[in-house]
């Protein structure tokens, strides 16, 4: 029997009245290929809170599927019993459990520790309500000690209650299999779907992949500097290359494809149409 591939659309809450409509226009251009969900990221130490659930409100009044991020670094246990009773009662089944980074100038990170904590405590709150993502890193998380601690933090998270998980982006296939191997051989069984992140600007890529220690491998990189600031070079060649990512990772086995959207429908729709997809696909 052909495994069904997901396939799923991540966005950032706008912060302005322009960027609302502009997330709405890329919004209804991506519904057309009938996601399984829509995400939502919620910043560091919960400083988007208002406008994550706002777009989350949005994504349901269109009568979509919205998936929230929850990070727990810097809450307190009672900010995300609030939060996440708030999106119970508004019918919200799928939730992205993350650790979260520490706000510029925090000093601590709260009540929770660790993103398996809050996996554990959304459980003891909600039992089996909500569809639980968490994160994966192929590349292994930048503040692992190692990465056989890594994949321990990982199961972790799965052992709490978690139900799936999306990855880190990244641009070596071979990264993304080798974990995935490891997991399966640590007894994890749960779909472990690659996040995909298109290349638009490369500086913008540079400045993302050096924060979050995803690899931007040196044939990559030396390539894409060569375009300096030739914008249409520059995304002409990343389509390629991350068309031919997505293809080997669905070819391998993948679960499906998590697209890190930046709030823009071009890039994405680009990829999909060089995959030749169809909503009938998912």
């Amino acid at each position: 029997m052909t495994q069904v591939k997901t396939f799923s659309f991540e966005f950032f809450p706008p912060q302005t009245a322009e960027g609302v409509s502009k997330l709405a226009d890329t919004r209804r251009k991506l519904a057309v290929l009938k996601p399984e969900f829509f995400s939502v990221t919620f910043g560091a130490g919960g400083s988007t809170r208002e406008r994550t659930l706002e777009a989350v409100q949005h994504i349901q009044a269109d009568g979509l599927p919205a998936a929230p991020h929850v990070s727990c670094v810097g809450s307190t246990r009672e900010n995300i019993r609030e939060i996440v009773q708030t999106y119970k009662k508004m019918g919200i089944k799928r939730m992205v459990a993350l650790r979260g980074d520490l706000p510029s100038g925090m000093a601590t990170t709260g009540e929770f520790q660790h993103a398996n904590e809050l996996v554990a405590f959304i459980r003891a709150e909600t039992g089996t309500h909500f569809h639980l993502e968490v994160a994966a890193y192929p590349e292994f998380h930048p503040q692992a000690k190692s990465p056989g601690e890594d994949l321990l933090n990982f199961k972790r998270k799965m052992d709490a209650g978690a139900n799936s998980a999306i990855t880190q982006y990244f641009y070596n296939v071979d990264a993304y299999f080798r974990f995935v191997e490891d997991c399966r051989k640590l007894g994890i069984t749960v779909p472990i779907v690659p996040g995909i992140m298109p290349i638009v600007k490369f500086a913008q890529l540079a400045r993302f992949s050096d924060t979050c220690g995803a690899e931007i491998p040196r044939w990559m990189r030396k390539t894409l500097e060569s375009y300096g600031d030739d914008s249409a070079s520059i995304q002409s060649y990343g389509l390629d290359v991350v068309t031919q990512l997505c293809n080997r990772l669905l070819a391998g086995g993948a679960p499906g494809l998590h697209f890190y959207t930046l709030n823009q429908a071009a890039p994405t729709l680009a990829i999909w149409q060089r995959l030749g997809l169809s909503s009938s696909d998912i």
